[in-house]
């Protein structure tokens, strides 16, 4: 059934709801919640297809996918999927499902595109650099308290903030 109105989640329920999740994540997998393990488990998984011995000799890959392991056997894997089919669901359910890409007046689809896979691969690149991504620093590692994920945090938003002005002109 579509909803004809376009309704969200009280972002309090959503908060409480994504917290309670994380405590049961803790609870019965014994660690937090990410999503860079389970896209790093993906091209191991994928390398592995085409270079068993590539897999076996890295000293990175090894551990997730070498020998018998099947590197797509976690439950980030399962997270990451559930997590797209959810949102891919709730947008269809609540009619906000439709196929676009946003831009500014100062900036075309093409520049838009690429802009984003560019910031998206520096990301992601980053996320495994430094082991691990914002959702598991800020989710797992701030539930911990631990100092070194809002320092982190602290950091990724004053970034965020400093370069706004610069790269709002891309945008707007």
């Amino acid at each position: 059934m579509l909803l004809t109105k376009m309704r969200y989640l009280n972002p309090y329920i959503a908060g409480v709801g994504l917290g309670l999740f994380l405590l049961a994540a803790f609870v019965f997998s014994g660690q937090g919640l990410g999503g860079s393990g389970a896209i790093m488990r993906t091209v191991v998984g994928g390398v592995k297809i085409f270079s068993q011995q590539h897999v076996d000799n890295n000293i990175y890959m090894v551990n997730y996918g070498g020998g018998k392991l099947n590197p797509l056997d976690s439950w980030l894997v399962f997270e990451v999927v559930g997590v797209f089919v959810g949102g891919l669901l709730s947008g269809i359910l609540s009619g906000r499902f439709k196929a676009e890409t946003n831009h500014g007046p100062r900036i075309n689809r093409r520049k838009r595109l690429i802009l984003s896979f560019l910031g998206g691969s520096l990301f992601g690149f980053g996320a495994r650099y430094a082991r691990g991504c914002t959702s598991g620093v800020a989710l797992s590692g701030g539930a911990t308290l631990a100092v070194g994920s809002w320092v982190t945090m602290f950091a990724i938003f004053f970034s965020a903030y400093a370069l706004a002005y610069f790269l709002r002109k891309v945008w707007l």
